[in-house]
């Protein structure tokens, strides 16, 4: 058994984890009501502009903005990875690393294949095996829509040159704090209508001229939909990094009230060999 000097280190060590851990869990919960509540306001807009570029997608060829429409057959392939800058969020990290890599092994092989990194996490890991193009870290710092909206005409640009055939984003999808949904999504070219959904007898009324619209929607559409994924992933990222710091503070105090526990043992029976020394040295000397 460890000796008692031992033990009250590992205790205080222990409770020093536990402020650290107790703190970080605090913060993120702070900096997750923020982030939630982004992603809840936006969503609703982002996703019916979604729905109303697809419904004109059918009728985008031959129109202006009919590039980022064109399917074409893939070999050239963009993959753009979000992740985190910092860890100690549990598996947010990896679970959107493995899914890159399995994406890449059961679709892609043998197709050319690169990827762009958000957040140095997946950077630090995928940029060993596969070629990265570009790595931004700094968006976290201030996610605004100016700032993505950059990063989305970069990715834009690349496709409409024609250097890759499919676009697709990997991130983790935020559903409460303590569930994120690692999702795959293409971003370009733009997904037509489901056969089910193009059934639906959908008209418009176009003021100004169709053509005009389109030139403003799609690069539009097509940035919403890119700040979403990080908005989603930034969101995702702090309820991770929340369970986390909870599960490790309940672990650290579970591990401490056991050395606690330990410690008044071995304390005990200290205090019960003094005795029975001063009572063994009582008896001799009355013998």
């Amino acid at each position: 058994m460890a000796n008692l000097k031992e033990i009250r280190n590992r205790i205080t060590s222990i409770g020093s984890t536990m402020q650290i851990t107790s703190a970080m869990k605090m913060v993120s919960a702070a900096k997750l009501k923020k982030a939630q509540d982004a992603i809840t306001q936006m969503r609703p807009y982002a996703n019916k502009l979604t729905e109303l570029l697809q419904n004109l997608s059918a009728t985008l060829e031959g129109e202006v903005g009919g590039v980022y429409s064109e399917q074409k057959p893939v070999s050239k392939v963009l993959l753009v990875v979000i992740t985190s800058n910092r860890g100690l969020c549990g598996g947010f990290n990896s679970s959107v690393i493995k899914a890159t890599i399995k994406n890449i092994e059961d679709n892609y092989q043998g197709k050319e294949v690169s990827l762009l990194t958000i957040g140095k996490k997946g950077n630090d890991i995928l940029s060993k095996n596969y070629t990265v193009i570009n790595n931004i870290n700094a968006i976290f710092d201030d996610l605004t829509f100016d700032n993505v909206a950059t990063i989305a005409e970069e990715i834009m640009s690349l496709f409409a040159e024609g250097k890759y055939d499919r676009v697709e984003l990997v991130y983790n999808r935020f559903k409460n704090a303590a569930t994120q949904i690692t999702t795959t999504e293409q971003f370009l070219p733009i997904e037509p209508l489901s056969e089910s959904a193009s059934k639906v007898n959908v008209d418009y009324l176009f003021e100004p001229a169709k053509s005009e619209i389109i030139l403003e929607l799609i690069p539009k559409s097509l940035k919403t939909q890119l700040y979403k994924a990080i908005r989603d992933s930034f969101a995702s990222e702090h309820g991770a990094r929340m369970t986390a710091m909870h599960k490790a503070t309940d672990n650290a105090t579970e591990l401490r009230d056991d050395l606690l526990l330990t410690y008044n043992k071995a304390r005990q029976a200290a205090i019960t060999n003094e005795i029975l020394e001063i009572v063994g040295g009582a008896e001799a000397l009355n013998g």
